[in-house]
């Protein structure tokens, strides 16, 4: 088997919420808490999981816009974490990202055709001859009009803005793009087109995505493997159609009895979760579902489950699987 593109190794983000005192740690939110997973070149990795429970920290924390507690990210051979200020902005021609807010996420003002250049510039590709035919390649490959690289942000819709950015983060031909959320702030009927640009691009151009959303059906639509998060943790990776037809772990139940059935005649089984998210500043000790588990048992409250496989390429968070609570004991011996 080939070597992965991106790897990610017990990635950790904290955020202190009160001061050291005498050489003591302080309470810290746990927003991303020791996750490993790997994505294949070529591949849509999907991350999903309700608000709040660290996916966006866990994109922007592998490329390194906001720099990890802990743990290692390797992308093609190279680990990021080591790389200095120069060496990882060289890297970065290779790394890109999406941003969920196509308006935020664009200079207002700058023109079109200066927010596509802009990248070009600062790596140094080509001179303004050659940087103008790229830049009229990237707006016919997004399906954007010559005329609209004069003008500005605010005179665009969401999924226009959208292809902004998407043309943006092509304009350095990365091997690696994370899409954070990138059709959530758009209309359904655009976000259709948006997903459905993607897929193109990614068959040109060879991309491999991290593709970060909490629409569990846009997910299915266009990830190959999918890993599901709770709490700044993964619970549970499988392949999309193994995910969606058996899923191991209780909050994976949970979550997908709660996707609309477009069948009116089919009816699904409801599981209705008890209580709130806990704090990540205050994460339960254990297993972090526990407090809302309908399974739960008193291993669960004490010690956390590792991730672990459960089947074929199916791996899960859960002292429900035998296999995953050897590998427990295991480690813990």
């Amino acid at each position: 088997m080939s070597e992965p593109l991106l790897q990610v190794e017990h990635l950790k983000k904290y955020y202190p919420i009160e001061r050291k005192w005498f050489g003591k740690q302080g309470a810290v939110v746990k927003a991303v808490d020791d996750i490993s997973f790997s994505v294949m070149q070529g591949e849509t990795f999907g991350l999903v999981g309700e608000s709040g429970c660290g996916k966006s920290t866990t994109g922007r924390a592998l490329l390194r816009l906001i720099e990890p507690t802990g743990g290692q990210v390797r992308f093609d051979g190279t680990e990021l974490t080591a790389l200095s200020a120069k060496e990882l902005r060289m890297k970065r021609r290779d790394m890109q990202i999406v941003f969920q807010d196509p308006f935020s996420s664009l200079d207002p003002r700058h023109t079109v055709q200066r927010i596509l250049e802009e990248p070009l510039i600062v790596h140094g590709i080509g001179d303004r001859q050659e940087r103008q035919r790229m830049i009229r390649e990237l707006t016919d490959v997004v399906g954007l009009a010559q005329s609209h690289l004069q003008r500005y942000p605010h005179q665009f819709s969401g999924g226009q803005r959208q292809r902004i950015g998407i043309a943006r983060a092509l304009s350095l031909r990365p091997k690696l793009i994370v899409a954070d959320e990138p059709v959530s702030a758009l209309d359904v009927s655009i976000q259709s087109q948006v997903i459905n640009l993607l897929q193109d691009l990614q068959e040109e151009f060879g991309l491999t995505y991290l593709f970060i959303a909490h629409d569990l059906s846009v997910v299915k639509h266009i990830s190959d493997r999918i890993a599901v998060m709770y709490l700044g943790r993964i619970v549970e990776i499988a392949e999309k159609d193994k995910l969606y037809s058996a899923p191991r772990h209780p909050y994976t139940q949970a979550l997908l009895s709660a996707v609309p059935e477009p069948d009116p005649d089919m009816r699904r089984a409801r599981i209705l979760l008890q209580g709130e998210v806990p704090s990540p500043a205050d994460a339960p000790v254990g297993c972090a579902f526990h407090t809302r588990c309908p399974k739960v048992m008193d291993i669960c409250r004490a010690r956390r489950p590792e991730l672990a496989e459960t089947g074929e390429g199916h791996l899960a968070a859960c002292h429900l699987y035998p296999d995953t609570l050897q590998e427990d004991e295991r480690i813990h011996s």
